[in-house]
């Protein structure tokens, strides 16, 4: 399979070196002029749990040439129109774009190259962007793809034993905006940690911010299940540990498993906190935790805590705020007054 990655960074970068590794013909499209630049001289350097150098294509938007039977779409959420439109005349006409992203990606991407171009899939390994050239794969995680509509479609089977080349494990479903919904779940916590210092794992197993995570889970799935979303599980999140009425202890046991499966990664802080705390720029909070607000909104499904951890992101972002735990405080304020109604 002939495939463009747009995008080369930590995602990007380690699933198209394993691909090229694997035999697979790649080819990179990065905006970073540097980053292209190294590609191009010596190839992409993979580092952590597996370390090697691979030799691929590489070129900037504007100099990417011909058309591609897939395209990975690899960058930021909130890139995601302008890369879209970018990518699309080089997309063949019976081509799909493949959605290696956070968030609710796939529907912009269906807007501007049709529904029938677009392929969900659903990624949670752990990888960082270090410098141009190298990224640091720093944990295996799950990885699954699926269409849309739910149909499993040659094309898709053609994805599945691609992607396979990258993780062993990876999955093919029939129900992709499920692991989409429990992702964002997931990532509304991991927002969450990126409000102070600590890395995923100790600020999980926090014991003063347990509800906390805990009601941000409850509040992103409320408003799947009003939508008619099934959620489902991955790496230690269980979706049905954080339904309104579920046990306290089934929702504290989640918490714990995810906790575990962050220790095992050499991956300690989020790339929201790298984003926030080493690479000083904007974060996916408007583009991945925006639509759960807007879609709450539709469906009568109230999000307190997603809005107002939209707005303390945002003010670590503009230099309002400190990056401290202390903000975890201000966001159980808001879920208190909540409860306390």
């Amino acid at each position: 399979m002939k495939v463009l990655i747009w995008g080369a960074g930590a995602m990007g970068g380690t699933i198209g070196a394993c691909l090229a590794r694997a035999g697979r013909e790649i080819t990179f499209v990065d905006r970073d002029l540097d980053h292209v630049r190294v590609l191009g001289e010596t190839g992409i350097t993979v580092e952590g749990i597996e370390d090697f150098r691979v030799a691929a294509p590489a070129h900037t938007p504007d100099t990417i040439k011909g058309q591609f039977p897939v395209i990975f779409l690899c960058v930021k959420a909130q890139h995601t129109a302008q890369a879209t439109r970018s990518l699309a005349p080089h997309l063949a006409p019976s081509g799909s774009v493949v959605s290696v992203q956070n968030g609710l990606n796939e529907r912009v991407i269906a807007d501007i190259v049709g529904q029938e171009r677009t392929i969900g899939c659903f990624v949670n390994f752990g990888a960082d962007y270090l410098e141009p050239g190298v990224v640091h794969f720093a944990g295996r995680g799950a990885v699954v793809v699926g269409e849309l509509d739910g149909r499993v479609t040659p094309r898709v089977q053609d994805l599945h034993r691609t992607l396979q080349d990258f993780e062993p494990n990876a999955a093919l479903t029939d129900n992709i905006g499920g692991y989409l919904w429990g992702k964002l779940a997931y990532g509304a916590m991991l927002f969450a940690t990126a409000l102070g210092n600590e890395s995923i794992a100790d600020s999980l197993a926090h014991p003063a911010h347990r509800d906390l995570y805990i009601g941000l889970g409850r509040e992103v799935l409320g408003v799947a299940g009003a939508s008619g979303i099934r959620p489902e599980s991955f790496d230690g999140f269980d979706p049905h540990a954080f339904l309104p009425n579920a046990p306290v202890a089934l929702s504290e046991q989640s918490v714990e498993d995810m906790v575990a499966f962050n220790r095992r990664s050499a991956k300690t802080h989020s790339g929201i906190w790298r984003d926030l705390a080493v690479r000083k720029r904007k974060t996916e909070a408007d583009a991945f935790l925006g639509p759960i607000v807007e879609i709450g909104k539709q469906v009568n499904v109230p999000t307190p805590l997603t809005a107002e951890l939209i707005e303390l992101i945002r003010d670590i972002e503009d230099g309002r705020r400190d990056q401290t735990s202390e903000n975890l405080s201000v966001l159980a304020a808001i879920q208190r007054r909540g409860t306390d109604r």
